[in-house]
């Protein structure tokens, strides 16, 4: 019984801890969002935050993640999970953010590395007529999901030339089909990502 109280109380802390993560997570984001530039609307760039930051997480448990994102990655090779590549997770994110109908913010699909084995695919949020390497990225793979973002530009685990230190230039790549499938509020459903979604 005693062990059943002590297992419970941990496990109440270490929700609470990560509910406290997200929730500074999410405003940060949401501040970041709105410092793009001065027409972004404060509750939108709020809303895209939450449904982010709330989606990752959801998708971390229907996607029965275990381990870190490279695990995954191999369960999904393997057949042993159905999803969680990181094109997964920026179509499904991207999806949800979709509904949403952003007026002032712009989601674009991001792709570094493309079609080699350290691919990885995320969402970039510009302001309007801002241009991709501006934005922030969106990576709910990254961190398993717990929501991963920070500016295109200075996102040092994504950089050309890594080999002596950080380059300071990044490796993002705008994938223009798949930002016209985020940009396109009446369609919905994705088509079909084999190549891009190589994790």
């Amino acid at each position: 019984m005693i062990r059943c109280i002590v297992f419970t109380f941990a496990l109440l802390l270490l929700l609470n801890s990560a509910l406290a993560r997200d929730e500074k997570s999410i405003k940060d984001l949401s501040k970041a969002l709105v410092a793009l530039a001065p027409n972004v609307d404060p509750g939108e760039a709020e809303r895209l935050s939450v449904t982010a930051h709330t989606t990752a997480r959801k998708l971390a448990r229907e996607y029965h993640v275990v381990l870190n994102p490279e695990f995954q990655a191999f369960l999904v090779n393997v057949g042993a999970r159905k999803r969680g590549w990181c094109g997964h997770w920026a179509q499904d994110i991207g999806t949800r953010l979709k509904e949403l109908k952003l007026k002032t913010l712009v989601l674009h699909w991001g792709v570094a590395y493309d079609h080699t084995s350290s691919e990885n695919n995320c969402l970039v949020v510009t302001a309007r007529n801002q241009p991709f390497q501006d934005g922030i990225i969106l990576d709910g793979w990254r961190r398993a999901g717990r929501l991963f973002w920070c500016a295109v530009k200075k996102d040092d685990e994504y950089e050309v030339e890594q080999h002596y230190g950080h380059s300071g230039i990044t490796a993002w790549k705008e994938n223009p089909q798949w930002s016209a499938w985020l940009q396109d509020y009446e369609s919905s459903e994705p088509k079909s990502k084999t190549t891009t979604a190589a994790r």
